[in-house]
């Protein structure tokens, strides 16, 4: 790599600490097999879109009705945005201000709520996501939070559950989609209970916006009354959001997010999403988003011949779900010492997982980063390897293994290079 202080003079000059750890992070990002679903690496033109002159810019309001002069450009560039997020996705009405995925979810609660209503999601420890209603989250403590699962034996959605759920709780709100989900999500049967109990049915695809996107996955948008998404995980783009809907609830939502929820939204970042879309709609992202699933799907069947219990038998998506009981190996030491290994993975909780959140059985891994630098089918054997002999030395506290594997993960990392980070 360039050293920082040649690509970034005025940063080294005026921090060097902070600096330093930005480039430390470079380094970290470039040698290490990173596994967590929900990362990814942003292009050159992204990371460069959001590093612009937009950041001097207040833009209360939206494109034509501002609060503040001087927006010619950012009225564009916002347009833009919304332009490209209605065609990638063939939606009605785009909303790109949204500062990240929890509180564009809490804007369609107040879109569509009032405190108290009922709203049916899918339980976080089951995979779903914190502002689903869960009870710790502010959605959980101003709405009426019930919560949907997956079976014991199939470790999937069973929508004859759900319906019964909603037939008896009755909901004003429905979400279906979660962060550990691995099989496809079935819109059209979430839609068939919404409409039967007069739900209001958003599609929370922030997990798998970039394989929609890309064709690798059904689309929500015939069937929900709202999407929802990030604009960052396998859309790679910036960390932000977006909110999409049929026209009849474009005011409704507008209003929710601003003056609603927040004030002026970040230029910058609607630059770097309008840039990622752009990047979406080409067939070279569609090739990566069908890529993303043959490698999960790779990995999955390679985990699983070593042995290992994948929730749901495997995955139609980027992610796997991996429940460590058997190996007697609490998902928390094995992600440390997998992390140690440089092999990034985040520890989660399993369906029905008998050990607490933040000590949990299982870990979490996807195939987005690797599939950015990449990385082919063929080399998941050799991930699935590496996960298996570190899993086993962390039981036994074999850190000579550990050390080993760093090794041979830097090995590969240095044959894949990663997009938009700096190189020699």
């Amino acid at each position: 790599m360039t050293a920082l202080h040649d690509r970034h003079p005025a940063l080294a000059a005026a921090d060097p600490e902070l600096a330093a750890l930005i480039g430390a992070e470079e380094r970290l990002q470039a040698d290490t097999l990173r596994l967590i679903p929900s990362e990814n690496y942003v292009s050159q033109a992204v990371l460069e879109a959001s590093g612009t002159v937009l950041q001097n810019k207040y833009s209360e309001g939206y494109a034509g009705k501002r609060y503040y002069e001087g927006q010619q450009n950012i009225d564009q560039v916002e347009s833009l945005a919304i332009d490209r997020a209605k065609a990638l996705f063939g939606v009605d009405h785009a909303n790109v201000q949204p500062y990240s995925g929890s509180p564009a979810n809490l804007a369609v609660y107040l879109a569509f709520l009032q405190p108290g209503d009922t709203v049916l999601g899918m339980s976080l420890p089951m995979g779903g996501h914190l502002t689903h209603g869960w009870g710790v989250s502010a959605t959980g403590t101003w709405f009426r939070g019930v919560q949907y699962g997956v079976r014991r034996d199939t470790g999937r959605i069973d929508l004859d559950e759900v319906r019964d759920l909603a037939l008896a709780e009755r909901p004003k709100l429905i979400f279906c989609g979660g962060t550990a989900v691995p099989r496809v999500i079935d819109f059209a049967g979430f839609a068939e209970i919404a409409r039967e109990v007069g739900a209001v049915l958003v599609a929370d695809i922030a997990h798998i916006a970039g394989l929609i996107a890309g064709g690798a996955h059904p689309s929500p948008v015939p069937h929900a009354d709202v999407v929802s998404t990030t604009t960052h995980k396998t859309l790679r783009g910036p960390r932000g959001a977006m909110l999409m809907c049929r026209q009849e609830h474009a005011r409704a939502v507008d209003r929710a997010v601003f003056p609603g929820l927040q004030g002026g939204p970040h230029n910058q970042t609607t630059a770097a999403i309008a840039v990622a879309l752009r990047e979406a709609a080409t067939p070279e992202f569609g090739g990566y988003a069908h890529q993303v699933v043959a490698n999960a799907r790779a990995l999955g069947e390679q985990l699983a011949a070593r042995g290992f219990d994948l929730v749901s038998g495997g995955t139609d998506n980027h992610l796997l779900l991996i429940d460590l009981t058997g190996r007697d190996v609490p998902g928390k030491v094995a992600a440390k010492a997998l992390d140690r290994a440089g092999v990034v993975v985040n520890y989660n909780t399993v369906p029905y997982d008998t050990r607490k959140p933040f000590d949990p059985s299982g870990i979490r891994i996807g195939t987005p980063s690797l599939t950015s630098r990449g990385v082919p089918e063929s080399e998941m054997a050799t991930v699935a390897e590496w996960i298996d002999r570190v899993v086993t030395a962390a039981r036994g506290g074999d850190e000579e293994t550990v050390v080993k594997v760093r090794a041979e993960v830097k090995a590969l990392m240095d044959a894949y290079p990663a997009p938009g980070l700096p190189l020699v």
